[in-house]
């Protein structure tokens, strides 16, 4: 299987699309998204948590919208990292776009990498660890019009080409620090 967003199993991969007004001038359509639970997604917006943990690899580099899942993660080990980091998981975005974050890298991980992904070492077996950086939370989260049946998807683009309408110029993202 190619690793490219939006390539999935054909059964799982078709967008479904939500409708909404017109993405605001802010957006940039040409981004992908990746879809991350709760709260993985807010410590990946704060700088705490720079490895994502995947049992796939990604050829991915380059920045990518944030998509905080509707659904929560769950289990002890979403407790205790929520708890850590003084978050209450229900009161975090969720079902948007909250931000962009660079790939920079991808590797199988180590116990060491445990802090940074912030989880226990024995999770990390037999995964992959993608490196982020330059976490960056929108100023306003963006609500996508295509939504996720994998990991990866196009907020504004349907897979089979269906587009959101909007002006042709591709404005930049506005984007503030990863602090809260």
């Amino acid at each position: 299987m190619r690793d490219l967003p939006g390539t999935t199993r054909r059964s799982r991969s078709r967008a479904r699309e939500v409708s909404l007004a017109e993405p605001p001038a802010s957006a940039d359509l040409s981004l992908p998204a990746l879809g991350v639970r709760r709260p993985w997604a807010e410590l990946i917006l704060r700088g705490l948590k720079t490895i994502e943990v995947r049992v796939v690899p990604t050829n991915i580099r380059g920045t990518i919208y944030l998509y905080a899942s509707k659904n929560p993660g769950v289990g002890s080990i979403v407790k205790r990292a929520a708890t850590r980091h003084g978050l209450d998981v229900g009161d975090l975005p969720r079902g948007l776009l909250i931000g962009t974050v660079e790939i920079v890298g991808c590797r199988p991980c180590s116990p060491s990498d445990s802090a940074a992904a912030c989880v226990p070492s024995d999770v990390l077996r037999n995964s992959f660890g993608w490196i982020l950086a330059n976490p960056r939370r929108l100023k306003e989260p963006l609500q996508p019009r295509f939504l996720p049946f994998g990991i990866w998807f196009y907020p504004f683009e349907g897979r089979n080409g269906a587009k959101q309408s909007h002006s042709a110029a591709k404005p930049q993202s506005k984007i503030v620090d990863g602090a809260k």
